[in-house]
């Protein structure tokens, strides 16, 4: 539509309730709890879903029951809500590479970094707004943000959709809760099966297991049939061909194979993967996002081109447009002043509260605040168009952040700041500007709702950054919280004698463990897994092993009285239940420029792998994804794209015989299946969370909460199956189920 014709929903002259407490309220909540799903789904599938459109449905909803709402006070709600999904999705993306690179996550630190980029995407973004929204109307079409609009106008006509995401929310609720491992664990969380037929141990090493709870099903039916195959397929490669070929290559070595640090013959699938698997996926994630990056680049230059080339022309408005309400940003005055103001506290933060054993100079922090500013406002103007083509799901973010990174690191490299600390000041920039690319890209995307309904900028603008502020302390918890509470000790195969007083290179102190109760998982020859609690921790020596050649990354217990690592102490974050993909590309991509100490072999397979890949002409970056994933994820998400498929493929049928019923479906935007597979990913998130609040509980106090044993009758990898396939049947059920349209009187 051009822009001469345009006429939003609610005339520029005219004013309804918008930037009210109720709705930044009920928006806040929304970002808090959205921006803690998105951490929790996103470092357990490695990707994030958009959620301006299920918080739009819970708000029409829900301000609907205090009373008469208006669109644009829908409009404040999913604007500050989103703004906890885009946060969260920047942070996931880059943060946990501080962990991967030795240090530890502070909820502080995250809450700075995340205000940082979130305020900077927002304000880069503001002198952008009438260019990218209002005069390329027509060009730049934001097909979230349009989506979202056509949602809040078909709820403010009368629709009524939030009862399918509540549907949603229920049964994936109470199914999670016998699910989870964390609550009351009635049937296996991963049903698991290793083939090793034979005497000659055929496919040994590989695993067929699929993590089966409600969020994955969700993520699948929003991806779709494409995406989540693809997903699969790398999932298949690395689980069903490359392990099982490790295995068969190098079960006969005596000594273990670099990188490992154990014997082939000894490793469980999940060794194999966390091992061998992981640096080849990080180099495949790499590579794609490199591709993917140079695929984009004609758009990212005529994005900065325009940019540039187009700058005075949107201030040139008439007074009457002035005047106009729906003109109305945040002044230049207040985005100048709190750039200069944000860009201050960056130094002041870096300078007085570094990474604990990171501690870098002044002149460096301020390189540092230096290459944020320019590679935030470059990103940010990339952002912001980009996302108006392809939108926000295909933005190439992390792309970006890859550029940015190596970058940083070059230009360290040249300064001759190769020591740790300067690692952590590399991933502080890279999450900063990574933060700041998604945020903006998601604010473009609620600009261009509200220039379609008619709201008012700077109120959005305000809503937003009041949306980041509040999101980011949920954020920061539940990374924290996951972490510790997806951790698991497990009992290494072979202890490794050290000497605590001559330490191997890469193998560190950090003292004596500080808890007296674990408990540790060890696996029998069956590769059966088994927990028994141990006491009288504190008398162990925590060590950190980080580019050794005698004990693989990470931290370990040592017991004095035997002069061995005897446990591995496996973080949460970067475990198998959240490997968190982009986060170890990072650090993969900062440690082989700054250090160099990578196992280049495998990175480079990885490469190579990518490059076949993107010659038979399938994009890498999702095939990647899944190769680096562990395959429990990527089936169960196949399951939802297959559900996908089959009520499109039904719909399809019954349009032939019924066009008018089928008709009711035919708005993909506020389906029915996407409304209910919003509610199990929120139901798989917030449950979930709830399980690894029990955990962390259970850790503080020392205890363990009852749960049903598995020697129950239904502690079989079969319920499991069965269960999960009910779950995905109703999924299609309720998909096919046309939602209920009522009009307001």
């Amino acid at each position: 539509m051009a822009l001469d014709n345009f006429r939003p929903f609610v005339p520029a002259n005219e004013t309804r309730p918008e930037l009210t407490l109720r709705a930044l309220l009920i928006g806040a909540l929304f970002g808090v709890l959205f921006g803690a799903v998105t951490v929790y789904v996103g470092l357990k599938a490695g990707l994030t879903v958009a959620a301006s459109i299920p918080i739009s449905v819970l708000s029409i909803s829900i301000l609907r029951a205090f009373g008469r709402s208006s669109i644009l006070e829908n409009n404040i709600v999913q604007a500050t809500g989103n703004a906890g999904q885009s946060i969260a999705s920047g942070v996931i993306f880059t943060l946990p590479a501080l962990i991967f690179l030795g240090f530890d996550l502070e909820a502080a630190r995250i809450f700075a970094l995340a205000l940082f980029g979130g305020w900077i995407g927002v304000l880069f973004m503001i002198p952008l707004r009438r260019q990218l929204i209002v005069e390329e109307h027509g060009t730049l079409t934001y097909p979230e943000g349009t989506a979202c609009a056509d949602v809040l106008i078909a709820g403010e006509k009368g629709g009524s959709f939030a009862s399918r995401i509540f549907l949603g929310l229920g049964l994936g609720g109470v199914y999670t809760l016998f699910q989870n491992e964390n609550l009351f664990g009635l049937f296996p969380g991963t049903p698991n099966y290793q083939p090793d037929y034979g005497p000659q141990h055929l496919l040994r090493g590989s695993a067929i297991r699929a993590d089966v709870t409600p969020e994955y099903l969700g993520v699948g039916y929003i991806i779709g049939i494409r995406v989540a195959a693809i997903m699969l397929a790398g999932g298949v490669f690395s689980w069903l061909v490359l392990m099982p070929a490790i295995v068969f290559f190098g079960g006969h070595l005596q000594g273990p194979l670099y990188p490992g640090t154990v014997p082939i013959m000894q490793m469980s699938p999940s060794d194999l993967w966390r091992t061998y698997v992981r640096p080849m996926g990080a180099g495949a994630v790499a590579c794609s996002g490199l591709i993917t990056l140079l695929r984009t680049a004609p758009t990212i230059v005529n994005a900065l081109t325009a940019g540039f080339r187009k700058k005075g022309g949107s201030a040139t408005i008439s007074a009457e447009e002035k005047a106009s309400r729906v003109e109305h940003d945040i002044p230049m005055k207040w985005v100048g002043l709190g750039s200069v103001a944000l860009v201050v506290l960056m130094v002041l933060f870096l300078q007085m509260k570094p990474v604990p054993g990171a501690q870098v100079g002044l002149l460096a922090n301020i390189a540092a605040a230096v290459l944020v500013v320019i590679f935030g406002f470059l990103f940010v103007t990339v952002s912001s168009r980009i996302v108006g083509i392809v939108g926000s799901s295909a933005s190439p973010v992390s792309g970006m952040t890859i550029a940015t990174l190596m970058a940083t690191a070059a230009i360290f490299l040249v300064k001759g700041w190769t020591a740790p600390a300067f690692g952590a000041l590399a991933i502080t920039v890279g999450g900063i500007v990574c933060i700041a690319a998604s945020n903006a890209g998601d604010t473009s995307q609620d600009l261009k709702t509200g220039f379609l309904i008619g709201a008012t900028p700077w109120k959005q603008q305000v809503a937003i950054m009041v949306g980041v502020v509040v999101s980011v302390f949920s954020i920061g918890a539940t990374l924290n919280a996951m972490n510790t509470g997806l951790e698991t000790f497990q009992k290494m195969p072979t202890p490794r004698v050290l000497d605590l007083g001559a330490l191997p290179q890469g193998v560190s102190s950090n003292g004596n463990f500080t808890r007296t109760h674990i408990e540790v998982m060890s696996h029998d020859a069956a590769g059966h897994q088994s927990k028994q609690p141990m006491e009288g921790m504190r008398s162990y020596i925590l060590l950190n092993a980080i580019g050794s050649s005698v004990l693989e990354d990470g931290k370990y217990l040592y017991n004095p009285a035997t002069g061995q690592a005897e446990i591995q102490w496996v973080q949460g974050i970067g475990s198998e239940k959240a490997a968190a993909p982009q986060g170890r590309l990072m650090a993969t991509v900062i440690n082989g420029i700054l250090t160099r100490k990578l196992a280049w072999g495998l990175v480079m397979l990885g490469v190579a792998l990518v490059i076949v890949v993107e010659l038979l002409g399938v994009r890498s970056l999702t095939f990647a994804v899944g190769a680096y994933l562990s395959i429990g994820t990527t089936l169960a998400i196949f399951v939802g794209g297959v559900m996908r498929w089959m009520v499109e493929r039904a719909l399809e049928k019954h349009r032939e015989t019924h066009p008018i019923a089928a008709d009711e479906l035919a708005s993909e935007e506020i389906s029915p299946g996407s409304l209910y597979a919003s509610g199990l990913i929120a139901a798989g998130g917030i449950v979930g969370l709830l399980g690894v609040c029990v955990k962390l509980y259970e850790n503080l106090k020392e205890t363990t909460i009852w749960r049903f044993p598995e020697s129950n009758p239904l502690h079989n990898d079969w319920v499991s199956v069965i269960g999960f396939a009910l779950l995905a049947f109703s999924l299609y059920y309720f998909a096919r189920k046309p939602l209920e349209q009522k009009k307001e009187q």
